[in-house]
């Protein structure tokens, strides 16, 4: 699964959307899912001070670690889940989601513990995949999950990005939504951008 994860993570058109928001971060950050270290070639590093990170597979963690030591990146990454955070309120400037908000157990516990760790006036920048507006891909979304979720490490592709954020009284900014190139609809709409508290 972990070797899964990580291919289907670093496809080019993948990569390409990540590059738009990651640089966005800055000051003490928290990366959401930060196992394979998919994100640290994107991180603009001169608007970092600190980089912590959570996730729940040790296998995916001891990627991430071994490529942000070998790019002499400086990083708190630790197992845990997103619904229980293991740090203390009011600790980041910055929250990053990239393509985990799919695959966690309780997303509104999820959300309510990124505003936890939030400084007052911090920023969470996403990139997550989701439910699709138009209705012949959600079709097929709704007949693949369930399989789907199985091969994939819990993925869910009928999940809503903005409107669970904006649900949680999350307000929204500077967001892009389409689908991916080169990818199918059912697997490719994506929803990035920025949300305050």
């Amino acid at each position: 699964m972990p070797r899964l994860i990580t291919f289907c993570c670093g496809q080019p058109a993948v990569a390409k959307a990540r590059s738009r928001i990651v640089p966005r971060a800055s000051g003490e950050v928290l990366e959401l899912g930060c196992g394979g270290g998919a994100n640290l070639d994107h991180y603009d590093r001169s608007r970092i001070t600190r980089l912590s990170g959570v996730d729940p597979s040790p296998q995916l963690l001891d990627t991430a670690r071994a490529k942000a030591q070998a790019r002499g990146f400086d990083v708190d990454f630790r197992g845990g889940i997103a619904e229980a955070l293991p740090f203390t309120d009011a600790s980041f400037d910055t929250v990053l989601t990239t393509f985990t908000l799919c695959s966690v157990q309780d997303p509104r516990a999820v959300l309510g513990e990124m505003r936890r760790v939030l400084k007052p006036g911090g920023t969470i920048l996403f990139l997550e995949h989701g439910a699709a507006p138009d209705a012949g891909p959600a079709r097929w979304q709704q007949r693949i999950e369930p399989a789907w979720k199985k091969i994939a490490g819990g993925c869910h592709l009928t999940r809503p990005v903005s409107e669970a954020f904006r649900a949680q009284g999350f307000r929204l900014s500077d967001c892009h939504n389409r689908y991916m190139p080169k990818t199918p609809r059912f697997l490719g709409w994506i929803e990035m951008g920025e949300a305050r508290a």
